[in-house]
């Protein structure tokens, strides 16, 4: 997954046959130390039929009216469904848009769970798997009133296999044609459809999915915000970014690039066919291209309307953090900390650092400690000490290289590790994003590193390419930061896209080039498993087994702290996503 800026990745495969029947466990962040707590942190499951039937229900103490307010460090990139990836974008469309299946999170507890949104429910399968029926709710309509059928989802589809559409999850359109999809099917723009043994719609309520393999998460991959229902009449192919037709509560009102985004009430949305979505404030205003500090010191204040606005995935600033933490009393009641699905770690290039033993020298010798202070302390990420995020099923607090005991670094057994391997001296290219929040961290990285018995030559890059250039297969870099979020809470969406050695390539998030053929072949079979308990144990324990070869060094769990304005309720969070859930907000 995409995280806005801080960690953008480019889109990959990551195809697994699990079935999720829902897991869900205590809910636990503390994080004093800067540890994650040991009891699991996954809050999430599998909503039934009646969690998918709306409407949505009310929330304690909402009423309608009022404007909502959003302030934004940048502008927004893309607003048609089928280009979004980024968690940003994929928030902000919960108040236009909708897919077959979506997540509805409860503000008062917490738990997210995937159920029915344009779909009855979350799918039926049969063919073992590989055919999925999806049969869409009553009275569901674009937003001049024309309504919606299975041929306009079909057609949603089929334009993600044209050659413009290069931004969003890839999932369907692979499971349907191969990984080679647009050699297969160049798009509706020539006249020409998917045929029925790839998407039938035998009538206007059914959409039936046919795939190559069994795809037993198919649920999780329709919620993905490009699976909805386009209308072809208003597709006017790359213009559509700048005015998508809702189909959701809101729809767009007006659209200043990198300025401003005003969204107004949608009347031919119908709450009863929502279970997700409510429709509180008469409108939503979005400010672009309001950075931190300012943007965070404008949602601590709260002057004017700033009392009715939040920020989708923008952390506050280190300053304001240690402002809010300082006076806790004050903003402990609009005050959000969780985790996000994302994993910091820096990616060892093992084409180049190729001894195990080197390796595993930088990893004990890292600073982790001073890189989480950098990067905002705990409140903005718990020290990790493996590569998957607490929010996905079946994730273990272990720790296989044993960097717990020093989170500080440990020089002298990485000096000795250098010395065991004849290595002493080793010299090592650190490449980072030359931006004021990874300076500092370059620098630490840098002397702890030297004084742990290595000779490191720091090389920064533009921010704007950076994961273009550390994507290629020939980089000239030893080390080098990089972040991968879960798409859907299973670690099938980890495991394969960051360790798979057969997807080494340019522009691969298998950033380490790790290519190990027990690894791979494990991936394969763990790919297979339908007992969603006994497979999510299996990509934790793979996940620490690669690790244990060490080509990445895990740096934090991320996790979201920021404030909103004390006029706004129902603010809940969706740690699926990693994003705030616009779906429930109010006006007090």
């Amino acid at each position: 997954m995409r995280l806005r800026k801080a960690a953008y990745v480019p889109a990959m495969l990551a195809i697994s046959a699990l079935t999720l029947t829902g897991c869900s466990s205590g809910h636990n962040t503390k994080s004093g130390d800067g540890n994650v707590a040991k009891s699991e942190v996954q809050n999430f499951g599998l909503g039934t039929l009646a969690d998918s039937t709306g409407p949505a229900k009310d929330v304690a103490g909402a009423k309608p009216g009022g404007v909502a307010h959003g302030i934004e460090p940048a502008g927004i990139d893309y607003l048609d469904p089928g280009q979004i990836y980024v968690n940003e974008y994929q928030a902000l469309a919960q108040l236009y848009s909708r897919s077959l299946t979506g997540y509805k999170t409860d503000p008062a507890t917490g738990k997210t769970i995937l159920v029915g949104d344009l779909a009855t429910d979350t799918g039926k399968l049969s063919d073992e798997g590989k055919t999925w029926t999806y049969t869409l709710k009553d009275n569901l309509k674009f937003e001049d009133g024309t309504p919606i059928t299975s041929k306009d989802v079909k057609y949603g589809i089929e334009r993600l296999y044209a050659d413009y559409q290069d931004q969003g999850p890839t999932y369907i359109q692979t499971w349907l044609s191969g990984q080679d999809y647009r050699k297969v099917y160049q798009g509706p723009y020539d006249g020409k459809e998917l045929g029925d043994d790839v998407i039938g719609t035998p009538d206007d309520k059914t959409i039936v999915f046919h795939f190559k393999e069994a795809h037993a998460d198919t649920p999780y991959a329709v919620q993905m915000p490009n699976i909805t229902a386009i209308q072809k009449s208003k597709d006017d192919k790359e213009k559509y970014n700048d005015h998508p037709v809702s189909i959701g509560p809101y729809k767009i009102a007006s659209y200043e690039k990198d300025k401003s985004l005003k969204l107004v009430k949608n009347p031919n949305w119908d709450p009863k066919s929502d279970p997700i979505r409510h429709q509180y404030v008469d409108s939503w205003e979005f400010e672009l291209s309001i950075a931190n500090p300012l943007l965070t010191q404008r949602l601590l204040a709260e002057n004017g309307e700033d009392k009715n606005a939040l920020t989708l995935v923008t952390n506050a600033d280190n300053a304001s953090i240690a402002k809010i933490q300082t006076d806790q009393a004050t903003y402990k009641d609009r005050l959000v900390n969780k985790f996000l699905p994302f994993v910091d770690v820096f990616d060892i290039n093992t084409t180049r650092v190729k001894d195990p033993k080197v390796r595993k020298a930088l990893a004990l010798a890292f600073p982790r400690a001073q890189v989480q202070k950098l990067l905002g302390g705990a409140a903005t990420g718990d020290l990790a000490t493996n590569l998957v995020s607490p929010t996905v099923a079946g994730w273990k607090d272990s720790d296989p290289l044993g960097l717990k005991a020093k989170p500080e670094g440990d020089p002298e057994a990485a000096k000795a590790l250098l010395k065991e391997a004849g290595a002493e001296n080793y010299p090592i290219v650190l490449a980072y994003a030359n931006t004021p929040r990874w300076q500092p961290v370059a620098a630490a990285i840098q002397e702890a590193l030297n004084n742990s018995g290595f000779k490191v030559d720091r090389k920064e890059l533009d921010p704007t390419s950076y994961y273009s250039v550390i994507g290629k297969k020939d980089n000239g870099f030893d080390l080098y930061r990089s972040g991968w979020g879960a798409d859907w809470p299973v670690a099938s969406t980890v495991v394969p896209p960051t360790l798979d050695g057969r997807t080494v390539a340019d522009g691969s998030p298998n950033y380490s080039h790790y290519n190990s053929d027990a690894t791979n072949t494990e991936i394969d079979r763990i790919n297979k498993m339908t007992d969603v308990t006994a497979a999510s144990a299996e990509w934790m324990k793979l996940a620490d087994k690669a690790l244990a070869d060490v080509p990445q060094i895990p740096a934090v769990y991320d996790k979201f702290f920021q404030v909103y304005g004390s006029g706004l309720g129902g603010v809940a969070y969706n740690e699926v996503i990693g994003a705030v859930d616009v779906s429930s907000i109010y006006v007090k």
